[in-house]
């Protein structure tokens, strides 16, 4: 055997064993989380800890409240990222100037690297002080700012570049021949976009979603900073919550209370699942978007 081919057996060999230990590494951490999980599991059952409130610890670990304001912080978050991501990517995939284009896809893709901490700050300092002195009075409503709303348009802005980019993506792989079609027929160009592109993307839009959910689902640090921290159902948008997401940084000051840390390991638990199963519908419908178009 040749050295040309021993190399060649030696990373093919490393590449697998490499690949193999991320695939290990899924299951461990799962696992891990599910023997942390085990001690506040045998202190109340799954539906108790899931439907029930309030989050008192050393006592009562009732999430009920805080998956309420976790799942309004995150559907109105993506109320208003979709919308605004769509329009983008429509003027960036179809409308906009090639280079324009060049310009502002370098910047989206920087906005998502961006730390979620630098947005928590920029949140604090800007959103936090314009909701407590204009939008909330605006609507009537007594508020710190510090609240529902201010952590949704927080995790609305962070998942912007994630959409954006995968829905470009998603509308430049639409066959130039379907579109073409659609104009020589007299079609303007909204219509062809309305007509052929959406309806050719719809997986990748769908996917494109799902992935920005999963994202606004597991944010921890941004909304941290923003939501207020009261584990209560929110009576307004305007009031104070506390996510799932938004517990966790609390576990390293709780090593010595074994009950609450297990409490924390099964609410990181409860999002690992949920955001590995809309992150993997997501990866799929963007794989059966690519396999559509791809010849």
């Amino acid at each position: 055997m040749n050295k040309r081919k021993l190399r060649d057996i030696i990373g093919t060999k490393l590449m697998l064993i490499v690949t193999l230990f991320v695939f290990i590494l899924f299951f461990l951490i799962f696992f891990l989380l599910i023997f942390g999980s085990i001690s506040v599991l045998e202190h109340a059952s799954i539906g108790e800890l899931l439907f029930s409130s309030p989050w008192n610890p050393p006592k009562n670990f009732g999430l009920a409240p805080i998956i309420i304001a976790t799942i309004l912080v995150t559907g109105i978050a993506l109320l208003i990222a979709i919308p605004i991501s769509l329009m983008s990517a429509i003027y960036i995939a179809e409308y906009a100037p090639r280079r324009v284009r060049q310009i502002i896809r370098p910047f989206i893709d920087v906005l998502a690297g961006v730390p979620s901490i630098v947005y928590g700050l920029c949140a604090y300092l800007f959103l936090v002080p314009l909701v407590d002195n204009y939008i909330a009075p605006w609507f009537g409503v007594r508020s710190t700012g510090l609240c529902i709303f201010t952590a949704a348009v927080t995790l609305a802005v962070m998942v912007f570049p994630i959409i954006i980019s995968l829905c470009v993506e998603s509308f430049s792989a639409v066959p130039l021949a379907l579109k073409e079609a659609s104009l020589s027929v007299g079609a303007t160009k909204w219509e062809t976009v309305k007509k052929i592109v959406f309806r050719a993307s719809a997986p990748g839009i769908l996917s494109a979603i799902l992935l920005g959910f999963g994202r606004a689902f597991g944010e921890t640090i941004a909304v941290s900073m923003v939501v207020g921290g009261v584990p209560s159902i929110p009576e307004s948008l305007f009031s104070p919550g506390k996510t799932l997401a938004s517990l966790l940084p609390r576990y390293g000051e709780l090593i010595t209370i074994p009950l609450e840390g297990s409490a924390l390991i099964l609410v990181a638990l409860v999002l690992f699942i949920v955001v590995f199963l809309f992150n993997l519908l997501g990866i799929l419908l963007l794989r059966k978007a690519k396999k559509r178009w791809s010849y």
